[in-house]
């Protein structure tokens, strides 16, 4: 049988020795990962070359710079040369000394008191007769053993079985005339000196079937990918074997650089509508509220213009409105039906409610000024952009999302065609089963919802609103004809797309998801 180098060598180290080998120092001796070791001794368990046995222990880990805070002093003996110097100190002071040193003041107290270097009288730390012949070069056992146990160089001298590793373990302690018990009570709060930890240690030890079968390994030919330059002209080549390809193995999984999957609904939306003739329209996204509601025929006491709906701005808290015979027509209709035939909403119309700022709710505020700008027809325009409510947050809701809107200005504009023109919308995003149900919307009549199916989860589900704008609307926009006009959510329609239970993933940062989604479904 042939086996690698390393694995060679692993297997005459444990010829050469009767001892049982841990694999830890085996696979250091070996010049091994830990792994790999392991790996070997497992296949060596099973073919009954070796026996692995588990020991639970405990080892004694002490900390990179542990030696070095032993010898330059404890800050328990630190302290002990301050008391030194005063003669007593107040429990206060010692407070404040002991945080110099990152110490407790009981932790002080009961390390001085255990070896007689200090008492405590009332609110005061005097330091006894013991504790003023405490010399740099005078220390107690317990001290010494934190020196030696600290001290990797006196490990290894003191443990030669462990073949030149400096670990040591609490059971090997009474053997160096060290009590394990002690050095557990001292350790308790010191974990910047060292810790203790439960390891469990595995032996190895060989059988004489296994000494049988190594004798008969040899070292297999190196291989490797490909040659290098160094490997042809030192001549190794002649040593090295070519690792044959295997066409069966799964290929590393490359992630490209693609757009996020909300983005490409968005731009998808977008060139679905240039696509049917529409022109696009942008607006401010903090919107005075005459644009946002007035002129859309929502009278200044609905529900939705609350604060606990609606996100209005402190800075700027009003904005312009604009010009005065607009502002005059729209008054005039909400009051009481202006020239439209209405009989309006029967308030007084307040033109400070109209300067308000506020984050728009609706892409609509951008369309209904693209219709007071040109209300001639025919035209046709949508708007895509981000919205604000004051939602609360949870699977399917956010309070910041992005919404399409658009119109239709049209003489022989009907519901039919609106509806038809949402049908050929949604075709365009992949989504060909899409019903209707009649709605209300302050600002048009008729009004419907749209859904769509959704085939995953087997239900319809609400994608947005749709209707023909009332003469409230329009004609104080000076727009004479029907206007169609819809607005349609966008997250919904990548949760449906992807396949998502939860709309904040896409606003979320889950790499392993965003690397592996699909952009071509």
């Amino acid at each position: 049988m042939q086996v690698r180098e390393d694995q060679h060598r692993l297997f005459q180290l444990l010829c050469q020795s009767k001892q049982p080998w841990d694999v830890q120092e085996l696979a250091q001796q070996a010049g091994m990962d830990q792994p790999m070791a392991m790996g070997t001794v497992t296949f060596a368990q099973h073919e009954g070359w070796v026996t692995v046995s588990e020991i639970e222990r405990l080892e004694l880990i002490a900390s990179d710079d542990a030696n070095a805070r032993v010898c330059s002093e404890l800050p328990e003996r630190q302290f002990i040369y301050v008391l030194q110097k005063y003669g007593k100190m107040a429990l206060q002071e010692v407070a404040q000394e002991a945080q110099k040193l990152g110490l407790q003041v009981n932790e002080i107290i009961k390390w001085g008191t255990q070896r007689g270097w200090l008492q405590k009288q009332g609110r005061e730390l005097v330091v006894s007769e013991a504790g003023k012949k405490i010399t740099p070069q005078l220390h107690d056992d317990d001290e010494k053993m934190f020196r030696l146990i600290c001290d990797a160089n006196w490990r290894k001298e003191k443990l030669p079985e462990a073949k030149g590793e400096a670990r040591i373990f609490l059971d090997q302690l009474p053997a160096l005339g060290i009590d394990p018990e002690r050095v557990r009570e001292l350790l308790k709060n010191r974990a910047e000196l060292a810790k203790i930890k439960s390891r469990t240690q595995r032996k190895v030890t060989l059988t004489d079937k296994g000494r049988a079968a190594i004798a008969s390994l040899s070292v297999a030919c190196e291989e490797k990918n490909q040659l290098t330059s160094e490997d042809i002209l030192s001549g190794n080549w002649k040593k090295i074997s070519l690792r044959p390809y295997d066409v069966t193995l799964a290929a590393e999984l490359k992630h490209v650089s693609k757009i996020h999957p909300l983005q490409k609904i968005i731009q998808e939306a977008r060139q679905a509508f240039l696509q049917m003739g529409f022109t696009e329209v942008v607006s401010p996204q903090a919107e005075v509220s005459f644009w946002d509601f007035d002129a859309l025929f929502q009278p200044q006491d609905h529900p939705s213009r609350d604060m606990q709906d609606t996100f209005y701005l402190k800075r700027p808290k009003e904005g312009p409105l604009p010009d005065a015979g607009l502002v005059e027509k729209v008054r005039q209709t909400h009051q009481n039906g202006g020239t439209t035939g209405s009989a309006g909403w029967g308030y007084q119309w307040k033109p400070q409610e109209a300067r308000k700022m506020v984050m728009r709710t609706h892409t609509t505020a951008t369309t209904v000024r693209a219709l007071a700008a040109d209300p001639k027809p025919p035209r046709k325009v949508f708007c895509v952009g981000r919205v604000f409510r004051n939602e609360t947050i949870d699977f399917k809701h956010l309070p910041e999302f992005h919404q399409v809107d658009g119109i239709i200005i049209d003489n022989s504009a009907s519901f039919c065609a609106l509806l038809g023109t949402l049908r050929e919308f949604y075709r365009k995003m992949g989504f060909s089963e899409v019903k209707f149900k009649p709605s209300f919307f302050p600002y048009t009549e008729p009004s419907a919802d749209v859904l769509v199916w959704m085939p995953q989860k087997k239900t319809w589900l609400e994608f947005g609103g749709c209707g023909v704008f009332r003469p409230e609307v329009t004609e104080p926009l000076g727009c004479t004809v029907p206007v169609l006009a819809w607005g349609l959510g966008l997250e919904r329609l990548a949760m449906m797309r992807y396949d998502l239970n939860d709309i904040r993933v896409l606003y979320g940062s889950d790499l392993d998801w965003l690397q592996e989604v699909s952009l071509c479904q």
